[in-house]
């Protein structure tokens, strides 16, 4: 079961997507040369120390060279070239064992280099690698003054990917209610979590325990030192807003410009992002129906009946599989990621209600990163054991069940589905998650600019003003834009992109609320 919280869906959607006053002082003067690295090997925080990382981790030389394909894409054009860095295992141990980490990029295309740019996507478990060159078009202005960077975290995709259970595995376990309505059911959907968390602890290894988001921050730091740059400059989008803000948490005074789009709520915990999401999907679909002319109450309605007929007998479709009452929530997720989506939800709900589950299976197999010939592909194993290892709760399904409730009064469409998945996604994992919610805290850093959509689905709106005070006065200054779907910056507001594109190519600051509608 892919999970909905905190992840951007990048391959399936594809829906996406430092200094104050007029300057920066990280701008190397505009005289083409990138910033040199600062000496902060060590840091300090909530989560511990760092001990200082030795020289052949620090002043490592990165050997760049054409781009090879991936089992995702196809190799980029020459302007791109990927390398492996170095990084420990265990920070704890600065000089044991290293893994490699896949990086990918493309030189600034004109004068006046700032330095390098980097991006997370999201997730956790996207991989920056396969999606960077397809995202270049819509940061090209960027992309005159940065090198454009990208990398795949740890755990993911070339970078140590986790595979956890074989693809006819996967196949097998979308008979698995996800919903489950009585003690054989419920059994069921325990009995599959653990099983795939035993998968993913016989695959991953000693790795499990060092897949967290601040095992990521501190590979961002080591990154920006060998990339040469004195502050990180960097976008993060969905789940790259929280990793975004652990950084800064951890280094502030390296952080540089930081633009945070789609943002995480880091004040909420496993339950609270749950909850959270499911009031973001609930409201993108009344608004998907105020659209269409159709009442929000009594179109979602019409779902949770369609649903309940799915559930009781899964729906035929042309492939010969069966579209599954949990496949048909996924279904239905999809499109709610972009405005423009909408027609082909539209087009999905109207042949299921015809008996035929086609295009919803289509659309779920998208989101589950599924191809035509049945093969999966790792993002959502590598979201899991990402957030595994972030995430302290564990509820369990005694205390999920009397939540139920309160699950479905926020949304009749996904609240079985959202609350359930607190209690089966991190089930009977073999290794203890680190907190609630992230620290982000950044007394010290230079302005992060927040990017909140008031039509999110998978980031509610309210999360952008909770990361712009949790990260601090003076630090967070929050954007908003009065818009639909899963991120602002690319998606159409004229307003939102040149204030995002002053802000990082000249370290113009917002004023702290700015709305573009």
């Amino acid at each position: 079961m892919a999970r909905i919280a905190r992840w951007t869906a990048l391959a399936a959607a594809a829906l996406l997507v430092a200094g104050c006053g007029g300057g920066s002082s990280d701008d190397s003067k505009d005289t083409g040369k990138a910033d040199r690295s600062a000496d902060s090997s060590t840091s300090s925080s909530s989560s511990g120390t760092t001990s200082r990382l030795p020289a052949s981790l620090t002043a490592q030389k990165l050997g760049w060279g054409r781009c090879k394909a991936t089992s995702d894409s196809p190799a980029p054009g020459s302007d791109w070239q990927c390398a492996t860095l170095k990084v420990p295992l265990d920070y704890a141990k600065p000089g044991g064992e290293t893994i490699g980490l896949a990086l990918i990029r493309s030189k600034a295309t004109g004068g006046k280099r700032i330095g390098s740019l980097l991006f997370n996507f999201g997730g956790p478990g996207g991989s920056g690698v396969s999606y960077l060159p397809s995202y270049a078009t819509t940061v090209s202005k960027l992309h005159e003054r940065y090198d454009v960077v990208s990398w795949d975290p740890r755990g993911v995709a070339a970078s140590e990917g986790v595979r956890c259970r074989s693809d006819r595995a996967i196949q097998a376990a979308e008979s698995i209610d996800a919903t489950p309505d009585d003690s054989a059911e419920q059994q069921a959907y325990l009995k599959d979590s653990a099983d795939f968390a035993k998968g993913c602890e016989k695959a991953a290894g000693k790795l499990l325990a060092h897949v967290s988001t601040t095992d990521t921050a501190r590979d961002m730091d080591l990154m920006r030192q060998v990339l040469g740059d004195r502050k990180m400059h960097y976008f993060g989008i969905s789940y790259g807003t929280e990793l975004g803000g652990v950084y800064a948490h951890l280094f502030p005074k390296n952080a540089g410009r930081m633009a945070l789009d789609a943002v995480v709520d880091p004040s909420a915990d496993t339950v609270g992002h749950a909850k959270n999401q499911t009031r973001g999907f609930q409201r993108a679909l009344d608004d998907y129906f105020t659209a269409t002319g159709q009442d929000p109450k009594r179109g979602s309605q019409k779902i949770v009946d369609l649903l309940k007929r799915i559930d009781a007998k899964p729906l035929p479709t042309s492939s010969g599989r069966k579209l599954t009452e949990t496949l048909a929530v996924t279904g239905i997720v999809l499109p709610l990621y972009s405005e423009q989506s909408w027609p082909t939800l539209t087009n999905a709900l109207k042949a299921a209600e015809g008996g035929d589950g086609s295009e919803l299976l289509s659309l779920a197999d998208s989101y589950n990163d599924r191809d035509a010939s049945g093969r999966y592909g790792t993002t959502t194993h590598s979201q899991r054991v990402i957030s595994c290892l972030d995430d302290r709760q564990r509820p369990t399904p005694e205390e999920t069940k009397k939540r139920l409730p309160e699950f479905e009064k926020i949304s009749p469409v996904f609240g079985d589905y959202m609350g359930w998945d607190t209690a089966g996604w991190c089930h009977d994992w073999p290794v203890s998650g680190q907190y609630d919610n992230p620290e982000v805290s950044a007394p010290g850093a230079e302005p992060v600019l927040v990017i909140g959509n008031t039509g999110d689905p998978a980031t509610p709106y309210e999360g952008a003003r909770k990361m712009a005070d949790e990260l601090g006065k003076d630090v967070g200054v929050e954007l908003t834009w009065k818009g639909e779907g899963h991120g602002a910056y690319g998606s159409g507001s004229d307003c939102v992109d040149s204030t995002v594109d002053s802000y990082l190519l000249n370290g113009t600051v917002p004023k702290d609320g700015k709305v573009c509608s």
